[in-house]
This record gives structure tokens, C-alpha cells and sequence, in this order.
């Protein structure tokens, strides 16, 4: 006898965590994609978030954790819609930045859709070449 066992993928998990995420706020309704990564100068987070005016989110540093959250309201309704997925929503990401950066002097700028917050990593953090004398 054979008993047979779903298989579950990745995207399914990750499915079932944004909608239990869902309900547990009220407010937040989805969640932007992000790449965050680390070079020799700092910290970056790169937030999609195509269709957003800047003025609809906000930025926060706070104990170490950027916390982003935009909302936007939906368009006015014009005329008979024969589809209507763009519709007012909420986000709130939050994100641990290392200590190694100098949380006082991020800097934020959003083109082409991507919102790109950059942390300057604190000068005695950076690498630094030691001279051997002979």
C-alpha cells in the first residue's frame, strides 16, 4: 500500500505565511519584495514598490530596526470596471540593521519603483589594510 503525501513548495509555504501575517493586522496588506545586502561602504535595502508615490511611505530607525510602512488609497472610481486590482493598501516591513553601520545618516531615494535605503557603515567598522614594516 502507497500512501500518497503532498508535496508542498516554497512559494506555497510562503503563501500560507502572508495570509496568517493578514490576519494577524488589520493594516497590513501585503508586503513588498526586498534585496538587502552588504558592501565594503554599508548597509542597503532595496524595497520594490512600483506605483507608490515617496510621500505614501514612511521610514524609521529605532533600536536598530528600519521599519518601513507605506498606505495608499484607492484610485476614485471611474466609469464600469471589467477588472479592478489596483485598490488602496498598506504595508509595514521591518528589518534589523547590523551595528556595524551608522544608523543617524541613512539615506533614501526612490526611482524607476524602488525605494533604496543606504546605511554608511561607521569608519572604524570599514576593513583596513595594515602596512607590515620591514
Amino acid at each position: 500500500m502507497t500512501s500518497y503525501m503532498p508535496i508542498i513548495t516554497n512559494r506555497q509555504i510562503d503563501q500560507i505565511l502572508d495570509e496568517a501575517l493578514r490576519n494577524l493586522g488589520p493594516s497590513v496588506d501585503w508586503m513588498p519584495a526586498c534585496n538587502v545586502w552588504e558592501d565594503e561602504e554599508g548597509f542597503h535595502v532595496q524595497t520594490a514598490l512600483a506605483g507608490w508615490d515617496p510621500h505614501e511611505v514612511t521610514l524609521e530607525v529605532n533600536n536598530h530596526i528600519l521599519t518601513m510602512k507605506g498606505e495608499r488609497q484607492a484610485p476614485p472610481t471611474v466609469g464600469r470596471y471589467h477588472l479592478h486590482e489596483i485598490g488602496g493598501t498598506s504595508f509595514s516591513r521591518a528589518l534589523k540593521l547590523p551595528a556595524s553601520v551608522d544608523h543617524g545618516q541613512g539615506r533614501a531615494t526612490h526611482k524607476n519603483g524602488l525605494l533604496t535605503v543606504s546605511f554608511p557603515k561607521r569608519e572604524d567598522a570599514k576593513p583596513r589594510r595594515i602596512l607590515i614594516e620591514a
